[in-house]
């Protein structure tokens, strides 16, 4: 029995797959189907050479996919080959029996292909959604802003909204004087003695997380 690479080296003699239009083949030489039987490589080239381009067409006008209609076509003689033993001259002549072996490799081709989507969507379905960069980067926003937020309330007052209106509304500090009525100097040392207080609990939270 040859190996399937010489099988392929056999059947490759012939047409390409895919590269020339459907012609309909020559007339059969029925004596052909008694040396295929007999297992004449011969006689396998010579069926390549004729039905190739009508598998090819088959294939792709099920499939609609000229790579996946080429690996049909290859299956297909392959499979001719290997099951030579199953052929029956007196049954059937060898193009129809091609035919019938191209129907059920196509068919395979197509259950395979449902299968491969339906394992596709599966893994979707089952697979968290991919990172956002972006909903990242805003969630470790949202979380500075809640811990800045306690260490400020933790401030009291006026400290802390002095501090809300510099960071948040970004208000300097004759701005924040005009806007809560109090001395510049005051602001000014409110605003320095608590970005102090918050630079140590800030320092001793990192420390202890």
């Amino acid at each position: 029995m040859i190996q399937d690479t010489a099988l392929i080296s056999t059947t490759s003699s012939g047409k390409e797959p895919g590269l020339a239009p459907f012609e309909a083949p020559s007339a059969w030489d029925a004596g052909l189907n008694e040396s295929f039987a007999a297992g004449d490589e011969t006689a396998l080239a010579e069926a390549y050479r004729q039905f190739s381009p009508l598998v090819h067409t088959l294939a792709l006008r099920s499939l609609r996919d000229s790579s996946a209609a080429d690996d049909v076509t290859q299956e297909v003689f392959i499979r001719v080959w290997r099951s030579r033993s199953a052929f029956d001259p007196g049954k059937a002549r060898l193009p129809a029996w091609i035919v019938g072996i191209t129907r059920n490799v196509i068919t395979d081709a197509q259950a395979a292909s449902v299968r491969e989507t339906r394992k596709v969507l599966a893994a979707v379905e089952r697979s968290p959604a991919p990172e956002d960069p972006a909903g990242h980067a805003a969630a470790e926003v949202l979380a500075d802003r809640l811990l800045l937020d306690g260490e400020l309330e933790r401030l009291g007052e006026p400290q802390g909204s002095i501090l809300k209106l510099a960071f948040y509304d970004d208000l300097t500090h004759s701005q924040i004087s005009q806007k809560l009525d109090l001395p510049l100097g005051t602001v000014k040392s409110h605003i320095r003695r608590s970005l102090s207080q918050l630079r140590s609990r800030l320092e001793v939270d990192r420390a202890t997380s």
